[in-house]
């Protein structure tokens, strides 16, 4: 066992290894298609169980790894996302559930027509086959992108970052132990276990067929290597650099809590708005009133020169400072002259992720709904609503910028594809 370890870690057998893991996930995948509704559900709901019993062990493996990564030097937003407490593993626990409780989407039917000659048509839904999951410091999307998987068809395969190495490992041990409850293939959700960089390449390049598609879930130069590097499919996004923007009818108490909200929930998400637009004909106590707010929750404000003059402690943003992604208690702002300018800096500087408008102007609204090219629009919400809990789907594996099959939230739907079903009654086509 040690010297397979040894192995491992040093990238001995590498190669070896993830061509093993990748048949194994073939294999499974093919008995997951056919898997019933019920032995899904019941993987993912003794996983749940699992998970809650094994609460304290999954926090002491989590706590080696906050440890080591504050020794590392790594900020306090990125600690933040790797932290697990007993609230945390117990919405772990409950997003498989949720998960579990969600309709099968497999063999549901998309279309059904009937044409001319008889021929009965249907496009039906069916998996993908085998997920790769390359994600960083998030231990949750262990159990995020496996029941999601599982539940959609597919097996997975996932491969998590160094920082979440310990908490990852327990995590997905209760998910092998939910899959064999329900007599369903171990292999079905695997963690690569090696530490080994090399694994992350193998599995780029699709072990030799196996995977289907990618999903990459962290830092933008984890996503930007799996999209230059990747011979499969990726639902990605590079980075979330969503705004809010405040129109000059907005109601001046929902803009001041939407907006703080919207930055300071939690800063190192993908959903955080890291640059908020303010309409220069707005009331005179609107930007200095958001600015104030921000700063009150703790943020660093960069801004325009009219919001320097709003508050004295605002400073002067560079250029750089729009269109960055921040992962931290740090917001750009800028004044727009009205909603088309609002429209113009996001198609500038935005990322197609996540964008927001607060206003009471019904036709603004709809213009900013409509021309706004993101894979998630709000109007009169929070930025931080872009995740997959949030819109029904139990859990997401991450947000898709993308415009081809998977968009925003992917959850169990947009884990599968379809194919067409024809009835026919002797049918032959005419010369």
């Amino acid at each position: 066992m040690k010297a397979m370890q040894k192995a491992r870690d040093s990238g001995e057998g590498t190669a070896t290894l993830m061509r093993g893991i990748g048949v194994a996930a073939r294999e499974a995948a093919r008995v997951l298609a056919l898997a019933p509704r019920a032995a899904k559900d019941r993987a993912l709901t003794a996983a749940a169980v699992a998970i809650r019993r094994d609460s304290a062990a999954i926090l002491a493996a989590n706590e080696k790894d906050v440890a080591a990564t504050r020794a590392a030097g790594r900020p306090e937003s990125f600690v933040d996302r790797l932290v697990l407490n007993e609230k945390r593993v117990g919405s772990i626990a409950q997003g498989l559930e949720d998960v579990a409780a969600l309709a099968d989407p497999v063999g549901s039917v998309l279309a059904d027509w009937t044409r001319p000659n008889g021929l009965n048509i249907r496009r039906v839904r069916v998996p993908i086959g085998v997920i790769g999951i390359i994600y960083e410091s998030r231990p949750n999307v262990t159990a995020d992108a496996g029941a999601l998987a599982l539940k959609s068809g597919n097996a997975a395969i996932l491969r998590g970052g160094s920082d979440s190495h310990h908490s990852s490992l327990a995590i997905h041990a209760c998910l092998v132990e939910g899959l064999k409850a329900a007599g369903l293939p171990a292999a079905a959700i695997q963690y690569v276990e090696t530490t080994d960089r090399d694994a992350v390449g193998h599995m780029l390049a699709g072990l030799d067929g196996a995977i289907d598609v990618i999903v990459p879930r962290g830092g933008k130069g984890l996503v930007q290597r799996v999209q230059d590097e990747a011979r499969v499919p990726v639902f990605a996004h590079l980075e979330g650099i969503c705004h809010t923007y405040v129109d000059a009818k907005a109601d001046l108490d929902m803009a001041v809590s939407v907006v703080v909200n919207a930055k300071m929930r939690r800063t190192g998400v993908c959903g955080a708005t890291e640059c908020l637009l303010v309409d220069k004909t707005a009331p005179a106590d609107v930007l200095p009133t958001l600015v104030k707010a921000l700063m009150e929750a703790g943020a660093e404000v960069r801004g325009d020169a009219a919001a320097v003059a709003a508050d004295a402690r605002v400073k002067a943003a560079s250029p750089e400072d729009y269109g960055h992604e921040f992962l931290d208690a740090i917001i750009a702002v800028k004044t727009v002259d009205g909603v088309g300018e609002a429209i113009a800096h996001i198609a500038r500087f935005g990322s197609q992720h996540t964008d927001a408008i607060i206003t009471s102007d019904e036709a603004a609204a709809q213009r900013f709904l409509n021309e706004v090219d993101s894979a998630i629009v709000l109007w009169n919400a929070s930025t931080q609503f872009a995740d997959g809990g949030e819109f029904g789907f139990g859990a997401e594996i991450g947000i898709a910028t993308g415009k081809l099959h998977a968009r925003g939230p992917v959850g169990v739907e947009q884990l599968t594809s379809f194919k067409y079903v024809v009835r026919g009654s002797g049918q032959i086509r005419p010369v």
